[in-house]
């Protein structure tokens, strides 16, 4: 019986790893479909309000444009939403009047409408458009010579598609919180993501686990998603603080996380590559020398100061006294002849200078509060 159950244990093994990723995947849409609710209310109750002011205020008999320039401008992004109410208006009225003159001179059927949207994209394109609009004037010039083949209507299709986007603008200039507090959490998950790549670094160095340290390297090879949220949601603060007038007094504290988005940037690159020459070392063979370790995990402490002071809403440059202390310690530490060992330590060092600036440093500063390099051992 035991022998069954051991060689059954594989099998066992590999479906709780199987149920925990799809707890986990589980979790991550339900979380995500949480962080989307109010601009799914926020589409819902807009395009309600478009149709509802068309039909009963302006007199139009199906006016289903204005709800879809309505959706379409909001989007699902707080992001970007000024631009994406224009070029969805001009590639509506592109498409709608091409579309319109094609129906009322030469009917709907399959050339009018390849004639439709070869004309509604070449006109779009003339006119500079980007990929929103010339798509927008191609659709709905599909729409109209398709499904609506009705001319003479190209006014009231376009008054409804103004309406749709008067109902966006308006409703674009109510915004929750979140997209103002997503900057600050998506800097505080960066940095502690570096603490937890550096002291996962340092424990496989002592242990000399290579099949560990490969691990932490491909876990340092997927933050570029995370420096993906970052600029995203920085980009979203912005586009917040621009479009809504409720929401101006919080642009100084948008425009300071937005400011160490570039910094932060290089900060988990150079932590990518420290990573890598860890991994190298350890994969060589090589026992870094003494107090390496320790300045890993110094240094992992000092972004952990950075980190809690941006999740507690308070300045980085808390963190700035602790990450003095690992320069001031990168000069202390012994040198070897091993390039892959010393590698570690320059890396140690370009990563304190790329934090210091989180903390507020400008570069030339960040760069002289590193101590001279002692000379190499012989």
């Amino acid at each position: 019986m035991d022998d069954y159950l051991r060689s059954d244990a594989p099998v066992v093994e590999a479906l709780d790893r199987a149920w925990d990723r799809s707890r986990l995947s589980v979790r991550t849409r339900f979380e995500r479909l949480r962080s989307r609710v109010f601009l799914l209310v926020q589409c819902a109750v807009s395009a309600g309000v478009a149709w509802w002011l068309a039909t009963d205020v302006f007199g139009h008999r199906s006016p289903f444009f204005a709800p879809i320039v309505a959706v379409v401008c909001l989007g699902m992004s707080y992001g970007q939403r000024l631009r994406r109410v224009f070029e969805v208006a001009i590639g509506v009225a592109v498409g709608v009047f091409t579309a319109d003159v094609f129906v009322h001179v030469a009917g709907s059927g399959p050339w009018q409408i390849a004639a439709v949207v070869l004309v509604s994209m070449a006109i779009a394109t003339l006119l500079d458009g980007g990929p929103v609009i010339v798509t927008q004037s191609a659709v709905q010039g599909i729409v109209i010579a398709a499904l609506v083949a009705s001319p003479g209507q190209a006014f009231g299709r376009w008054t409804d598609a103004l309406i749709g986007g008067g109902i966006a603008l308006v409703a674009a200039t109510v915004v929750p919180q979140a997209p103002l507090r997503r900057p600050r959490v998506a800097a505080a998950e960066a940095v502690r993501k570096i603490g937890e790549l550096l002291r996962r670094a340092a424990a496989s160095a002592h242990d000399g686990d290579v099949e560990g340290a490969a691990e932490v390297l491909a876990s340092a090879r997927g933050t570029e998603s995370l420096l993906r949220e970052l600029r995203q949601a920085a980009d979203e603060g912005l586009s917040v603080i621009s479009s809504s007038p409720f929401k101006r007094h919080h642009a100084a504290g948008v425009r300071k996380m937005v400011d160490l988005v570039e910094p932060l940037d290089r900060a988990v690159r150079s932590t990518r590559v420290l990573v890598r020459r860890v991994t190298v070392a350890v994969g060589r063979g090589e026992q870094l020398p003494p107090g390496y370790e320790t300045l890993l995990l110094e240094l992992a402490s000092a972004t952990d100061v950075i980190g809690r002071a941006l999740s507690e809403n308070a300045s980085p440059e808390i963190g700035r006294s602790a990450l003095l202390a690992v320069a001031a310690a990168t000069g202390e530490v012994p040198r070897t002849p091993s390039l892959a060992t010393e590698t570690v330590l320059a890396q140690v060092r370009s990563t304190v200078v790329d934090l210091l600036q989180v903390t507020g440093l400008d570069v030339d500063e960040a760069i002289a509060a590193l101590p001279p390099e002692r000379p190499r051992d012989a």
